[in-house]
């Protein structure tokens, strides 16, 4: 099996589906009593190429999953058409957030351009979640402005990093156009458990390596994947997978430094 192509997703839901997960969005998670070992929180950070999105929530709602898909406000990410589709399919729409980046580290300016930016996107959704944009090329973390403010004064439930108890969930991403890519990811890993789950031979390099090993896997699960990866098309297969290469590069430098 080929991986990142749209065959390999489907197979990837499928098996665990057959494994007897239940598929929750984040805010399902955070409004639900179900938290048993058998969930996964299915999480889409769409950095660019909306239309990958699409395929792949129509991929979940033929499947009858519900997923979180978390929109950036660039206009590689904002498309309103996109975005209105993949409501309308039943999943839920976030604010991939990124304004301490965007604002320079004016905290002032940052939380104005949140809350100017969470408006246009309830336009589409009663939008309850979020989830930063790491940014690696950028030295501010966006997650810092909630050290100065609340986002649960803007009605909002839940953001990943802060809002999920990660001893009880197992993280996997894609990041890196691998499934071990916190090893050149800068900000989207949980440091703090990858160690436990390293000793318990949870590392997993490919799609199908999960298959295979799901079995391995005795705890809730949040899954991130950016469909901008995921493609049947062998032009934007191979793009990506040049690109991200090159970018795994630039990050294990931004890492050293």
């Amino acid at each position: 099996m080929i991986d990142f192509t749209l065959n390999a997703y489907r197979s990837l839901l499928t098996s665990f589906q057959q494994a007897g997960y239940t598929f929750m969005t984040f805010e399902e998670w955070l409004q639900s009593s179900l938290h048993n070992s058998r969930v996964v929180i299915l999480r889409h950070d769409v950095d660019k190429r909306p239309q990958n999105s699409l395929k792949t929530a129509l991929i979940e709602h033929e499947l009858g999953i519900r997923a979180s898909y978390y929109f950036r406000c660039v206009a590689c990410s904002n498309q309103p058409d996109m975005i209105r589709q993949i409501a309308a399919f039943g999943h839920e729409i976030g604010y991939h957030y990124e304004d301490m980046s965007l604002c320079d580290g004016n905290t002032e300016q940052a939380i104005a351009h949140f809350t100017e930016w969470l408006a246009y996107f309830r336009q589409f959704y009663d939008v309850k979640t979020i989830c930063m944009h790491g940014a690696p090329t950028s030295k501010y973390d966006s997650r810092d402005l909630w050290k100065k403010y609340d986002y649960h004064q803007l009605g909002i439930i839940g953001e990943p990093y802060f809002d999920i108890d990660f001893s009880d969930f197992f993280y996997l991403t894609d990041t890196g156009r691998c499934w071990d890519g916190y090893k050149v990811s800068v900000r989207d890993k949980i440091p703090e458990y990858q160690d436990r789950w390293t000793n318990q031979g949870l590392v997993f390099h490919s799609t199908q390596d999960i298959i295979r090993r799901l079995s391995t896997v005795q705890s809730n699960i949040m899954i991130t994947t950016h469909p901008q990866r995921w493609t049947n098309s062998p032009l934007l297969w191979t793009q990506e997978l040049v690109l991200q290469s090159v970018k795994n590069i630039i990050k294990r430098i931004l890492i050293k430094l």
